[in-house]
């Protein structure tokens, strides 16, 4: 069984999810950051893969994608990091970024290349969901990679239960329709997170962006499964400590 779908077996409420940008702020710290942030209990980690043109990244993330493409990162050093991480890290890995890259790596090749290493699953925001159900499940279902897509409160209630349909992992609730890092408060979206829940998706929930310290990590916990936070974190890792400091002192004030 996929590593999410286990842990999402096991635990139903207040997952906490942590996004960084493989490269950032220094090339050899991806392996690290993981290794801190499962230490420090978090339940799941998204690496982001750097890309030129990150539309809906607001600037910080921006900008730390921008310092690990200068920094030399590409994906085929991020798998040749990856390699080793599962003899020791036991939580669900998953890659998030933009398509452009995926396809100049190959898709079949990228896909088996993050079932070689233990990668669970992707959030590919501009895989349109018909070309994932004409071209691209068979090579996520033959490689046990989950697919994560995205939903915002502009999504239709049809277009929902779709994605839910064909949705394996969990369903990434997108708390407003912005960029990452907008600093837009979680109130505004109550309706629509309300909606949501009163529709029992058959996938696990979690909220992102606007998750960025305890409060609003547990008020999104009050209509889902969990939480993605990404900005703030990213922010976190520029500070001049350690990385099992900083990591380690972020979650402590999450948790």
């Amino acid at each position: 069984m996929n590593r999410i779908d286990q842990l999402f077996q096991k635990k139903r409420e207040k997952v906490l999810s942590i996004y960084f940008t493989a490269g950032h702020p220094g090339l050899q710290d991806t392996v690290p950051i993981i290794r801190a942030l499962e230490k420090s209990g978090v339940d799941m980690v998204e690496i982001g893969m750097p890309f030129s043109d990150p539309m809906a990244d607001g600037p910080v993330i921006q900008q730390s994608s921008q310092k690990a493409l200068n920094n030399g990162m590409n994906l085929k050093l991020l798998f040749e990091q990856l390699k080793n991480i599962r003899l020791d890290i036991k939580i669900p890995l998953l890659l998030m970024g933009y398509l452009n890259p995926v396809l100049q790596f190959g898709f079949e090749n990228f896909s088996k290349k993050s079932k070689e290493v233990g990668i669970d699953g992707f959030i590919l925001p501009d895989l349109p969901l018909e070309e994932y159900i004409e071209i691209y499940k068979p090579i996520f279902e033959k490689n046990n990679l989950n697919n994560i897509f995205l939903i915002s409160p502009q999504t239709s209630t049809e277009r929902v239960i779709k994605y839910d349909s064909y949705s394996k992992g969990f369903i990434y609730m997108v708390s407003s329709y912005s960029t990452t890092g907008s600093g837009k408060g979680l109130d505004q979206s109550q309706s629509y997170f309300e909606n949501m829940k009163e529709m029992k998706l058959r996938n696990p929930k979690m909220i992102g962006f606007g998750i960025r310290d305890r409060n609003t990590f547990q008020n999104a916990c009050r209509y889902a499964n969990g939480a993605i936070i990404g900005t703030a974190f990213v922010k976190a890792l520029e500070s001049e400590s350690s990385i099992e400091t900083k990591v380690s002192n972020f979650v402590k004030e999450i948790l």
